[in-house]
């Protein structure tokens, strides 16, 4: 057994602290593909330090990978330091090596970014499910291309019976881009009991009913959060302070909800003024393990 294969083994047992020091020895030992990359994807993914693990990873690329495991983690490093163009190049390398959908869904958020949408809205598609995250993703897309008429087909089909269900509110929230305000209200009661309140989106749907002219409705909605922020506050007034929660933890949350108590105080006044609430859209990068010799998930070691 390597010391790559012992790392392994010992990150498997949960032993991070043995495991960390074996990739490193694997290193010391011989600065390869597999070693450099493996212990890339553990400051990546167990320390948070993508600094370090770009420094190894532009080491694997000079090596030319046969491998897409090291692309897709760079492009994924990349996106998170917002280089979009970067994680295009890694991502696209690492598709004409092997396409993978942590590829292609992050290819099309890098994609997304640089505003060339019909390749994002392509990308997104090709790994979509019937109603989940990335499928919302590419309905984004399509809206932003203006294709409303395939947008809200294909919205139309979400289903809440679908294992990977996005969830109401984010569906009613693109039926408020497309400007279909009764479908968008339909799905905000659904989920009205289920979500947690918070302003970015109780003011899409006081904009769904104050297009609609439901105004009975919108008074009931603001009620019912203003309420619930109050009682929030109060619940947050009393609590107790301690070493992990301080007074001026305490100071900055309260502020915080006193913000929102009043965002939903002036929201029909705003609105009343022409103030439309946007949509609060950042599309979602995946990951995945990328350690080669990972017995969990079938990998087998690299071949140099």
């Amino acid at each position: 057994m390597n010391t790559n294969q012992k790392a392994l083994e010992l990150f498997e047992q949960n032993e991070y602290e043995k495991a960390l020091d074996l990739f490193r020895q694997a290193v010391e030992e011989s600065r390869n593909i597999q070693s450099l990359n493996n212990l890339a994807w553990l400051y990546s993914y167990e320390e948070d330090d993508d600094q370090k693990a770009l420094v190894l990873l532009k080491e694997v690329i000079e090596m030319k990978p046969a491998s897409y495991f090291p692309y897709n983690l760079l492009g994924e490093i990349n996106l998170r330091q917002k280089d979009w163009k970067l994680a295009s190049d890694a991502l696209s390398e690492a598709i004409s090596i092997q396409p993978s959908k942590e590829a292609y869904q992050n290819l099309a958020v890098a994609k997304y970014y640089l505003k060339e949408l019909e390749e994002a809205s392509d990308y997104f598609l090709r790994v979509a499910g019937n109603s989940d995250v990335v499928m919302f993703n590419h309905i984004k897309c399509l809206i932003e291309l203006d294709k409303k008429t395939e947008a809200k087909e294909k919205l139309d089909t979400f289903s809440e019976d679908a294992d990977d269900f996005i969830g109401e509110v984010e569906v009613a929230d693109l039926y408020v881009e497309l400007g279909c305000f009764k479908e968008a209200i339909q799905w905000f009661e659904k989920g009205w009991e289920e979500y947690w309140k918070t302003p970015d989106w109780v003011s899409r749907f006081v904009y769904a009913l104050f297009k609609t002219k439901n105004n009975l409705r919108i008074n009931e909605v603001i009620q019912e959060s203003i309420l619930h922020k109050a009682e929030e506050i109060k619940s947050a007034h009393e609590e107790e302070c301690d070493e992990n929660w301080t007074e001026s933890d305490k100071e900055t949350h309260m502020k915080e909800l006193l913000e929102e108590k009043n965002e939903y105080e002036n929201m029909v006044n705003r609105m009343s003024s022409g103030y439309i609430p946007l949509i609060e859209f950042e599309p979602a990068t995946t990951g995945a393990c990328y350690l080669f010799g990972c017995k969990r998930h079938n990998h087998p070691d690299y071949q140099e």
